[in-house]
């Protein structure tokens, strides 16, 4: 996707100016930067949570997600796209299984595809056996995996995280992030935003860092820039 001219404001406070940005096909990117950078703002737009001021994300096919938004297309992007959100915006009141299922129901696939497609996804994550467990029942560190486990569950090419290891000790956020560079080696495209400096540090990937309503750094194989 190319992140094209994105101007990102709350009414008539920009909160980021003229955003370019190539993501392309196994890219491995943290969005970095302080608080109130612009980096989770940017984040939501990629998961069609906030329209630009100006500006738009092309997909691959060349096609302008906002200027070209419509039910058919949206269906496309989510079904291409997994999301894990910060506070995993999972369904207390409905088993392991039925929250993963509802990704796949809300993207309009049938019910003979989620019940061979939902199983693959948590023995991905180790949570089959769990299945039956209602999400009240289960850690925080297993709540994470059944949101990874529905970001993954219809196969996208792009997977956006905010603030993933924000909850975690530091040795189970770099079992989440070899989670992921597994994912980025069969070829997903990993965009992650995060203030976690251990994790950037130690992953070693393209780092895009905020500051001041604008990109103030883009480079491969680089570290937390931030004190």
């Amino acid at each position: 996707m190319k992140i094209s001219n994105l101007t990102l404001a709350f009414g008539n406070k920009v909160v980021l100016r003229d955003i370019d940005l190539n993501i392309e096909a196994w890219d491995f990117v943290f969005f970095i930067g302080h608080s109130w950078s612009g980096k989770t703002t940017l984040i939501r737009s990629l998961i069609w949570d906030m329209e630009p001021m100006s500006g738009d994300i092309i997909l691959d096919s060349s096609m302008a997600l906002y200027k070209n938004m419509n039910e058919d297309i949206l269906q496309e992007y989510r079904r291409n796209t997994g999301v894990i959100f910060q506070d995993y915006k999972l369904l207390e009141s409905k088993s392991i299984y039925e929250n993963v299922a509802f990704a796949m129901e809300v993207c309009g696939y049938t019910d003979e595809v989620i019940r061979r497609k939902v199983p693959e996804a948590l023995e991905q994550v180790g949570l089959l056996v769990k299945k039956d467990r209602f999400a009240y029942e289960i850690s925080g560190w297993e709540k994470q995996r059944i949101a990874i486990a529905r970001a993954l569950v219809h196969d996208p090419q792009i997977i956006i995280w905010d603030e993933p290891t924000g909850n975690l000790d530091p040795e189970t956020a770099l079992e989440v992030m070899k989670i992921f560079e597994d994912l980025n080696k069969e070829g997903k495209t990993i965009i992650i935003a995060t203030h976690d400096k251990n994790i950037v540090n130690t992953m070693w990937k393209r780092v895009v860092a905020f500051k001041d309503k604008e990109v103030i750094s883009d480079k491969a194989k680089w570290k937390y820039i931030f004190g």
